[in-house]
This record gives structure tokens, C-alpha cells and sequence, in this order.
């Protein structure tokens, strides 16, 4: 593997207070691997062998629920830690990763986690600010499971990917990673058809263009007037 260089990192929260040479030690000890779009990078229920850093791609962050369905919880973007089971005193993985979009990251083994958070200044207290938003934005998909319709809650899941990857365009503002209506219906609870449905009326009335994998909002105020969010 070539030799990582230290602005992968500098700037990067976890790792913004550290000098280049702190840097260097830990790139020293991370592994660096490629995903295609679609592959699991770990799985729920599995032994949490190694903690990441998402450099280029994006993250689908996926539970099983009780009955056994599998819901998209939240999307990670890139500078971001993840599968940080040890922030959460868990020896396995809490929910299942999957690549977005081809993904890269590095990597560390778990027993190095102590050594991290005890000698780099900065990184626990980031990498605590990171779980607090996650469960975050867990409770919030959760919440709109339970209580809003299924127009709400396909109209939020949407803006909410436009809102962490959107980049704009001379249409709208474009999700910036693949997305299926599959992906979407996974997301909100509710059935392809219906997902379908939504997205056909809605392109038809201007809110958005979709085509495979691929969504851009093209009216985020009428969109938010949809999912019930205030301005």
C-alpha cells in the first residue's frame, strides 16, 4: 500500500488539533481499502475488530428491526468516523454498514481505540460529539416512522439526503451519492409502490427529477411544506 500522507487528515475534526507528526503515527497504523457501491463494510451483530475514517464515498447505515426488516437509518458523509462500537462500551457493531457509492476508507484495529482517545487530543471529544448526533438522527427517523404519514416521511428522508450531500445544479439540487426508490422505501417504512407513486406525482408537479439511482430536488420549499417541517 503507498505511504498515506498527512493531509488525508489534517483539518479533519477527529484529528484537527494533532501536529503532522501525531498524524503520521496514526496513518502508520491504519489500513486503506476501496468498496464498490453496495458492498458491507461490517455487519450488525459482529465482532467490532476494527474502527474506520470515511475518506471519499458515502455510507448507508442500516438495523434490523424487531420483526426482522432492515431500515436505513442515516447516511454517513466523508471526514467522518464510523464503526466506533467502543464509544458505545460495545464489543460488536451496532447496525450494518453498507457503501453508497464507491467508498474509501481507513481503518484501525479496536485495541488501538484506548491509545487514541487517551494520547490525541481532540478525538474523544469528537468522536462523543459524533455519537451524540447520530442517535440524533437515529430518534428522528424513528420518530417519523411512528408518527408521520408516508408522504411526510418519504419528503423528509429525501431532503434530509439533499441537505448532508446535496450539490447544486443548474436543475436543483442533486442527492450526491446513488439512491433507489428501493433505498427510499427502506428508509421511510413503506413499499416501493408506494415510493414510486410519490416520486412520479411529485416530478410531475415540479418537486423533483428522478431518474435511476439518481434525484434532484428541484423545489425544496414546496418539498418542506410536504414533510411538515417548519420554515
Amino acid at each position: 500500500m503507498p505511504k498515506l500522507d498527512e493531509s488525508l487528515l489534517t483539518g479533519l475534526p477527529p484529528f484537527s488539533r494533532l501536529d503532522r507528526g501525531q498524524i503520521r503515527q496514526i496513518l502508520d497504523q491504519a489500513g486503506s481499502r476501496r468498496y464498490e457501491e453496495g458492498t458491507p463494510i461490517f455487519r450488525e451483530g459482529h465482532d467490532a475488530e476494527r474502527f474506520y475514517l470515511l475518506l471519499d464515498g458515502y455510507l448507508r447505515v442500516v438495523q434490523a428491526t424487531r420483526d426482522g426488516e432492515e431500515i436505513i437509518v442515516l447516511h454517513i458523509s466523508p471526514g467522518q468516523l464510523f464503526g466506533i462500537a467502543p464509544a458505545l462500551q460495545r464489543d460488536t457493531y451496532p447496525a450494518t454498514a453498507i457503501a453508497a457509492a464507491e467508498t474509501i476508507a481507513l481503518s484501525w484495529p479496536v485495541r488501538l481505540w484506548d491509545t487514541f482517545t487517551r494520547e490525541y487530543e481532540g478525538f474523544a471529544t469528537e468522536t462523543y460529539r459524533t455519537v451524540g448526533q447520530r442517535i440524533g438522527q437515529i430518534q428522528e427517523t424513528l420518530t417519523e416512522l411512528a408518527t408521520q404519514a408516508v408522504e411526510a416521511r418519504v419528503a423528509s428522508a429525501v431532503l434530509r439526503m439533499a441537505n448532508q450531500s446535496g450539490r447544486k445544479t443548474e436543475e436543483g439540487i442533486e442527492i450526491a451519492f446513488p439512491v433507489t426508490r428501493q433505498n427510499i422505501a427502506d428508509m421511510t417504512g413503506t413499499t416501493l409502490h408506494t415510493v414510486s407513486r410519490l416520486l412520479s406525482g411529485w416530478e410531475k408537479n415540479g418537486l423533483v427529477r428522478s431518474t435511476r439511482k439518481h434525484i434532484v430536488v428541484t423545489d425544496a420549499h414546496r418539498l418542506v411544506l410536504l414533510s411538515g417541517a417548519k420554515d
